[in-house]
């Protein structure tokens, strides 16, 4: 099947979505239906006959091809047809999302391997945080700094953010572009987004995924000034403090044995550290979500989304705990019975709180239909850009 410019793109999809240690295909069809669905569970980011094998298995009846990537950086602002140059870009890139972005490029070269025929189309998670206003991207260092290193806020999950805003829109009947709302991708990693008429005006991560929120091992915001002093007084190694920051932090580094919050719930009122973990995760959940109200001035709707925002009751219930003066209720029946698209928030409640199942997938085969239909258009920022292959 080829390229269907004046129809909207190609029907069939392949998204290709590389993780830390895994690979996962989904073949979506017209409508978004899952036709197929292929992953490798244990995948090292080689290209060896049995990985070829297995995307071109995965890639029969496609039309393009679309890969998540969690960087775009400055000037990778919306989803983009690869080729050689752009690649040379998300490489570039690498050292700003260490964890994420070689996996991803091993994934592209992998699959062109497999099907070089196919169109590729790179969708990425910072691409939906390109709207936002400058005093929300800008930090406040050195002009000459910020030029000649792009040192700015990016923010990432994007491509999660965005599908939970749409699918929230579509659950309360009512246009996105009137609504405020705050999306919050709660996983391993987490970050939060206020969104404002369906564009990202503020988020939680910044120049790379370890701001914000408490994570799984990710320490999210420290003072940078405590990081220096581990540096220059501690004596600690630059590359050991940027080690512990990302795997050895958050959850698991308070807790002292695990950073996933299905052990720390239950261990809580036995084990303090768990405790303490836990607490310390729905404060700064909690804060930044208030944070995220007030950057968008009031909240119409709250979303939970992720791994732990779909299906840990409990964790929705803490942060909602403290937002009463936001208008946040939840219905506990709801609450506990809800892990996929629906409402969880009392009724008469002020803002609608809801729960969406992640589909990084669907905005990725979205996001390929468009840049393939549409070869020239502007960018989420107003930019001209071009998406021709």
């Amino acid at each position: 099947m080829g390229l269907a410019r004046l129809t909207g793109g190609p029907d069939r999809v392949l998204v290709v979505n590389a993780g830390s240690s895994s690979l996962k295909l989904r073949l979506l069809g017209p409508g978004d239906a899952v036709e197929a669905s292929f992953d490798i569970e244990r995948w090292d980011g080689g290209a060896g006959a049995d990985v070829v094998d297995r995307l071109v298995e995965a890639s029969a009846g496609a039309g393009a091809v679309g890969h998540r990537v969690v960087h775009g950086g400055a000037r990778l602002r919306d989803a983009t047809v690869v080729d050689d140059a752009v690649l040379a870009e998300i490489d570039a890139l690498t050292s700003l999302a260490p964890l994420h972005q070689p996996r991803a490029l091993a994934a592209i070269r992998a699959m062109r391997t497999a099907r070089p025929d196919m169109p590729a189309v790179a969708c990425f998670d910072t691409a939906f945080h390109a709207t936002l206003p400058p005093a929300a991207a800008t930090y406040a260092l050195p002009e000459a700094w910020r030029r000649r290193w792009d040192l700015r806020r990016f923010g990432f999950h994007g491509l999660s953010h965005r599908h939970a805003s749409r699918r929230a829109a579509e659950l309360v009947g009512r246009p996105l572009a009137e609504l405020a709302m705050v999306t919050c991708h709660l996983g391993a990693g987490a970050s939060l987004c206020a969104v404002a008429g369906g564009r990202s005006v503020e988020t939680t991560m910044g120049f790379t995924p370890l701001e914000g929120l408490v994570m799984n091992t990710r320490a999210g915001s420290v003072d940078p000034g405590l990081v220096l002093w581990l540096v220059t007084e501690a004596g600690l190694p630059a590359d050991e403090v940027t080690r512990q920051l990302e795997t050895g932090s958050g959850l698991a580094g308070l807790s002292g044995t695990s950073g996933d919050l299905r052990d720390l719930l239950p261990a809580m009122a036995t084990d303090e550290r768990a405790a303490l973990a836990v607490e310390v995760y729905l404060h700064r959940l909690r804060r930044e979500i208030a944070a995220m109200v007030a950057a968008l001035g009031r909240l119409d709707v709250l979303v939970f989304t992720g791994g732990v925002g779909e299906h840990l009751p409990a964790v929705r219930a803490g942060a909602a705990e403290g937002l009463g003066f936001l208008g946040v209720a939840l219905d506990a029946g709801r609450n506990g019975a809800t892990t996929t698209d629906g409402e969880i928030g009392a009724n008469g409640s002020p803002v609608r709180t809801l729960v969406v199942t992640a589909r990084e997938d669907v905005e990725i085969a979205h996001e390929v239909r468009l840049a393939l239909a549409e070869p020239e258009r502007t960018d989420r920022a107003g930019r001209r850009c071009d998406f021709r292959p």
